[in-house]
C-alpha cells in the first residue's frame, strides 16, 4: 500500500512516477524499498493515466468480483478467438483492471 501511496503523492506533486522517485519516498517513509514492487508498481502505472483513473474511482462503485472475472476470461482468449473478440477481451481486462485500481484509488 505504501508504494501506491507514494505514486499519488509523486504525482500530486507533479513529479514523475519512475522506480528512484517511488524508493525514495517509500524510504522516506521508513521502509525499505522492495525492487519487484516497485518495478512491477512503475509498469503498471505507465500504461494509465492516473488523473483518469482517480475520476473513474470517484464515480465507479467497488466490484470485488472483478479479478475472478479477469482469471475466468484469459482461458477463453489463449483457446484462439478471433482477433475481434480478442480485442473486446482485452477491453474488458483493461476495464476490470481500472475497476480495481479505482478501489485503491478510491
Amino acid at each position: 500500500m505504501e508504494y501506491v501511496y507514494a505514486a499519488l503523492l509523486l504525482h500530486k506533486l507533479n513529479q514523475p512516477v519512475n522506480e528512484e522517485n517511488v524508493k525514495k519516498v517509500v524510504s522516506a517513509a521508513g521502509v525499505n524499498p522492495d525492487e519487484i514492487r516497485v518495478k512491477a508498481l512503475v509498469s503498471a502505472l505507465g500504461e494509465i493515466n492516473i488523473d483518469d483513473a482517480l475520476k473513474s474511482a470517484a464515480a465507479a462503485p467497488v466490484v470485488a468480483a472483478a479479478p475472478a472475472a479477469g482469471a475466468a476470461q484469459a482461458p477463453a482468449v489463449a483457446a484462439g478467438k478471433p482477433k475481434e473478440e480478442e480485442a473486446k477481451e482485452e477491453e474488458k481486462k483493461e476495464e476490470q483492471a481500472l475497476e480495481g485500481l479505482s478501489s485503491l484509488f478510491g
